[in-house]
């Protein structure tokens, strides 16, 4: 019986291994409690609407905590339920120390760290913007958030290569601008390091326009790493396309297999 009841609660907090009505109805609710916590927040910001209404954001925040509280605790009390943590103390310190359990352990912290003593304002005040870590909690409730996932997964290793290409592409604009201007321009290209703040801006096209070539030889190369910068930063965008495009075909394929013998329906 006390199994049963720990499962049950387990699939009622967990949208991935649920489908009954109350499990959309819960899951459903604490969605839209975290995406009114996140309105919340940003709201409190104004002070035309913070200052009158201050006892309603209060009460948003002390049931919001008190739900939330709730759910972290019953989540470590029923993980024993998977597999990876089924050891009733060691899994337990294995699931706390998982993504999901630090982003909810991090979305009631704020309120909680304060009450433990006076400490300094500032400290407290910076604490507060912890509370947005309620708006990562969506994650789990969303599909969408385990097909980018998984589609980060699978190119892992394609998307950390294309990342040294663009780093390797940036050190060599730096090192060839900063001696093409350094002479003309000694204030602006003052050493690579400070170069790089420029090849940032113009290999990803925003061009403030704060640090630009005056010499003949830095427009041509400028204009020479403008064009490799387009296509270098076009990579990563074509790699994620492809990768979505794969988890799509895979979906579509779950949804025409059967669940019982994983045939082709």
């Amino acid at each position: 019986m006390y199994r049963k009841y720990k499962r049950q609660i387990y699939l009622l907090l967990d949208p991935a291994d649920g489908g009954t009505t109350a499990d959309k109805a819960i899951n459903s609710f604490i969605v839209g409690l975290i995406l009114l916590n996140t309105i919340a927040v940003i709201l409190e910001t104004v002070q035309s609407i913070y200052t009158p209404y201050r006892q309603v954001f209060y009460i948003i925040e002390l049931f919001s905590v008190g739900f939330f509280s709730i759910e972290y605790l019953l989540r470590i009390w029923c993980c024993t339920c998977i597999e990876k943590y089924k050891h009733p103390v060691k899994g337990r310190l294995k699931y706390m120390l998982s993504p999901g359990a630090i982003i909810d352990l991090l979305a009631i912290l704020p309120f909680y760290l304060p009450l433990m003593g006076p400490g300094d304002l500032r400290f407290v005040r910076s604490l507060r913007l912890l509370r947005f870590f309620r708006f990562f909690k969506l994650g789990r409730y969303l599909n969408a958030s385990r097909v980018i996932s998984n589609v980060f997964k699978s190119k892992k290793e394609e998307l950390v290569l294309s990342f040294v290409i663009t780093l390797f592409l940036i050190v060599i604009a730096s090192c060839v601008m900063y001696y093409a201007e350094h002479d003309a321009q000694p204030e602006k290209f003052s050493s690579i390091p400070e170069t790089m703040w420029w090849s940032v801006a113009t290999l990803t096209t925003v061009g403030y326009g704060d640090e630009y070539p005056i010499t003949g030889l830095g427009k041509f190369l400028t204009a020479c790493i403008s064009i490799l910068g387009i296509g270098m930063f076009a990579l990563p965008a074509g790699i994620l396309a492809s990768g979505f495009s794969d988890e799509f075909k895979k979906l579509r394929k779950e949804k025409n297999c059967c669940p019982h013998c994983g045939k082709e329906i």
